[in-house]
């Protein structure tokens, strides 16, 4: 067994140059409810998974970097994205945490604070800033930087710039996007959002920002209700954010489609700087709080692909933040997949996913492949009603029901957006 490397501070760029992996922990411990899903067992047991599928430095040498001793974020930095009223207000909400306990700070939400809820957040939002920070002075000496994963929490894709929601106090992807831009001069952000719930407050931050693309993928349906086909974006923004709806019972099948045919392009198009992650693993066919079929091979496919893309679009810049995900067990084992995709090794999803508890997914009533033509509208629609046609007849024919002929809208809606966006971008220059 390896002993695990130390450097000293000055010495990072050393300490980076054979690193693949490079990650952060910001547990928060204290931030805990008894019962709750967002709990504090969340980081501990992907660690733990980590240390006994041997992905740590202490197996890896310096292969796998564990970023220690990172500086929480500033108010400054949180105030980026967050009114500084709700930043101030919240730090003076823990002396209440301290004498009750737990507080809610949502109204009648879900979101819960404790009387460290504020520095740790501040602790998850910096761990996420150190890794941008580590991954751009990386991708200045080597074409292949390390992938970053924060494995943070409390989560932040749900949080708006006004206030806490979903679980979320600050949001750490948006929070880094406008790091990556003030301090390291990465104009053009990418964000992919593929947690099961719509990272409505990621949208809403930079809902009318031409400079950074928000792209969600999430249940349709599902909390909070929004994240609907037709959220593109505002004034100068409009174009730059996607959301893309996935009937429930979507699983790997519907997820590769809608990444090669709908991510891909989009992102090409974009030409982003930088590409971060908003790494929701609840929509694992174990999670209790969905219905999608994501499996552990689904998480590790989209992380091989989005290491690809991210090599071959902006000098490997990418880091991953840590969203949702409450079955312990699916959580820490795509993790871990996904650790073993950045490293480009084989997945061992087989041992963990059993496809039998797995049912067909409402895609599979429409065809895998879209053909269509983005620079003639009339063929453009004629091809969709011909598309729908098919699909809603393979629907009532097998008497699926509604979530298939809903699927079959999402699916073409997307494409549809993606075609405009295509062309709207083709305008511009």
């Amino acid at each position: 067994m390896l002993k695990p490397p130390t450097f000293p501070e000055k010495d990072l760029n050393l300490q980076l140059s054979d690193a693949r992996v490079i990650y952060g922990v910001a547990p928060a411990l204290g931030h805990n409810q008894e019962s709750h899903p967002e709990s504090h067992l969340r980081v501990p047991a992907i660690v733990s998974a980590l240390e006994k599928m041997e992905l740590t430095s202490e197996f890896r040498g310096s292969e796998i970097i564990e970023l220690k001793n990172f500086s929480p974020a500033s108010v400054d930095d949180i105030a980026s994205v967050h009114a500084r009223a709700y930043v101030s207000g919240l730090e003076k909400a823990m002396d209440r945490a301290s004498q009750q306990g737990i507080i809610l700070i949502e109204g009648s939400g879900p979101t819960y604070a404790t009387a460290t809820t504020f520095q740790e957040s501040l602790a998850a939002a910096g761990a996420g800033i150190a890794l941008v920070d580590s991954v751009v002075a990386a991708s200045k000496n080597r074409p292949d930087p390390p992938l970053g994963f924060a494995l943070i929490r409390p989560p932040g894709h749900h949080a708006i710039p006004k206030g806490p929601m979903g679980f979320c106090v600050f949001g750490n992807v948006a929070i880094a996007a406008r790091y990556a831009q003030r301090a390291h001069g990465l104009k053009r952000v990418f964000i992919i959002d593929f947690d099961v719930h719509h990272g409505n407050g990621t949208n809403d931050a930079f809902y009318d920002d031409p400079d950074i693309f928000f792209l969600s993928t999430h249940q349709d349906g599902s909390y909070p209700g929004t994240g609907k086909i037709d959220e593109v974006g505002r004034g100068d923004g409009e174009g730059s954010t996607l959301n893309l709806p996935l009937p429930g019972g979507s699983g790997d099948t519907a997820m590769r489609t809608v990444f090669h045919e709908v991510i891909v392009p989009c992102a090409q198009r974009f030409k982003p700087d930088l590409i971060l992650v908003s790494a929701g693993y609840d929509a694992h066919v174990l999670d209790p709080l969905a219905s999608l079929q994501f499996t552990t091979g689904t998480y590790y496919m989209l992380a091989a692909n989005i290491k690809q893309l991210a090599k071959d679009l902006c000098g490997g810049r990418c880091v991953f933040f840590l969203e949702g995900g409450y079955n312990l067990n699916s959580l820490s084992y795509s993790v871990a997949d996904s650790f073993r995709a950045f490293l480009g090794e084989p997945s061992k999803a087989s041992e963990f996913d059993n496809p039998a508890i797995l049912y067909e997914e409402p895609s599979a009533k429409m065809p895998t492949q879209v053909d269509y033509l983005c620079d003639d509208d009339n063929k453009l629609l004629m091809d969709l009603i011909k598309l729908l046609h098919d699909c809603w007849h393979g629907c009532i024919s097998t008497n699926v029901g509604s979530s298939c002929i809903n699927g079959c809208i999402s699916m073409l809606l997307a494409v549809f957006m993606n075609c405009k966006m295509r062309q709207n971008m083709n305008q511009h220059g």
